[in-house]
């Protein structure tokens, strides 16, 4: 069963190389910069360059040759969204500028007083979303996997400042559940991808692009447990220096604990499909993410 295995690429010479670019030349000398950096995984990094090959062939339905030109701009843009992380939170100068669609929704959610849920993907840029979600005065909990190396967290943090959201890592004790819960007593805003899995997690499995997939049943599991708000959010890259940012009308799971799951991830496997079709070039999942047969 493909899963994912809990690291971020990159390393800290590479991330200072880049942040010094940033620091004395701006962005776009770095952007000139990252087109080098694409090039290489490109020609180089056959684990990850192999899976998003066949993301392009075979779900989004691309030709031969599209399909690898697409794979290099894959890792272009995928390199864009982290400088422009660093960029946003750093507060380094830039030009970018952001569309809001569907702001209100979690204002609404915010507004209600029984806290909520937000869910998206590694599906364009979730930092920069987080980060200007600030906007709506409240406490922010994002839930993610504790898998960059430690030497990295620490240099980005000495860069960037330590993030202005509260994180809630997961952990095998399940001591998050607890923080999740705390959270969401609080009336705060709870965050996190519904897209990854690690090996031995429960998963949940739905057609997507075609083909069954499986997801974590942990984001929707607590969706549909803890009866607050849900909306789905997302943030994409439209040009060098545009973002449009996205969230869906909320909606609260009363069903069945078993019901309530598969309502929500249908609902949220349903959105997926539709903003992977707009943007099918910032899907940045580099595995095996559909399922294959066990008879295979």
């Amino acid at each position: 069963m493909p899963s994912w295995e809990g690291k971020s690429k990159g390393n800290k010479l590479g991330y200072s190389i880049f942040i010094g670019t940033l620091r004395y030349g701006g962005v776009l000398p770095a952007y000139v910069l990252l087109r080098f950096v694409a090039a290489y995984y490109f020609l180089f990094s056959y684990s990850s360059s192999r899976p998003i090959f066949q993301y392009f062939h075979t779900r989004v339905g691309y030709g031969w040759w599209r399909s690898l030109v697409s794979v290099y701009r894959n890792y272009y843009v995928f390199g864009q969204v982290l400088i422009d992380k660093v960029v946003v939170m750093s507060g380094i100068r830039n030009r970018f500028t952001f569309e809001f669609e569907g702001e209100h929704y979690l204002r609404e959610i915010t507004a209600a007083g029984k806290g909520g849920i937000m869910l998206s993907a590694h599906l364009g840029n979730w930092e920069v979303a987080g980060h200007l979600f600030q906007r709506l005065e409240t406490r922010i909990n994002i839930v993610m996997f504790d898998g960059e190396h430690e030497r990295i967290k620490k240099y980005l943090s000495s860069v960037t400042g330590e993030r202005n959201v509260n994180i809630i890592v997961i952990k095998d004790d399940l001591s998050h559940i607890y923080a999740i819960n705390e959270a969401l007593s609080n009336q705060e805003l709870v965050c996190m991808h519904a897209d990854r899995f690690l090996k031995g997690n429960k998963t949940v499995a739905a057609p997507f692009l075609g083909a069954d997939a499986r997801f974590p049943a942990g984001p929707f599991l607590l969706a549909a447990t803890f009866r607050v708000p849900v909306s789905l959010v997302f943030a994409f890259k439209e040009t060098s220096s545009h973002y449009h940012l996205y969230a869906t009308p909320p909606r609260e799971y009363h069903g069945r604990r078993r019901q309530g799951v598969e309502t929500a991830v249908q609902d949220f496997v349903q959105e997926l499909e539709v903003m992977v079709k707009k943007y099918p070039e910032q899907w940045f999942n580099y595995y095996d993410f559909w399922e294959i047969p066990e008879d295979k």
